[in-house]
């Protein structure tokens, strides 16, 4: 498994740490990542766009602050969200532990 530290993605705050669950050659082209990612507190993946892919997350631990292209909403353990083609999305762990989710992007 490849584990990437990212600091500030997306403009966001601190760092997050991205773990590929599966290599771009299990892939097989029909997705751009699936990976489980952690969101200590206070860090966030900031707000971006997508374009040729859509998102979901799949939150497994701990409760965040979701934008949904400007609905901002609680999530928490065993919440979906969806972000299609053109929209965009960030996430926030305003909590006390670990933001854990799963994300997928899946191409168009």
């Amino acid at each position: 498994m490849n584990t990437e530290i990212i600091e500030h993605a997306s403009g966001g705050k601190g760092h997050l740490v991205k773990e590929h669950l599966l290599s771009v050659e299990q892939l097989l082209g029909k997705n751009d990542m699936f990976a489980r990612v952690t969101l200590e507190p206070g860090c966030s993946l900031g707000y971006h766009v997508h374009h040729g892919n859509a998102e979901a997350y799949y939150i497994l631990s701990g409760e965040g602050e979701y934008d949904d292209n400007g609905t901002v909403r609680t999530v928490k353990a065993g919440d979906v969200t969806y972000t299609s083609d053109g929209m965009g999305h960030s996430i926030e762990n305003k909590g006390g532990e670990n933001l854990v989710f799963i994300a997928l992007i899946i191409k168009n």
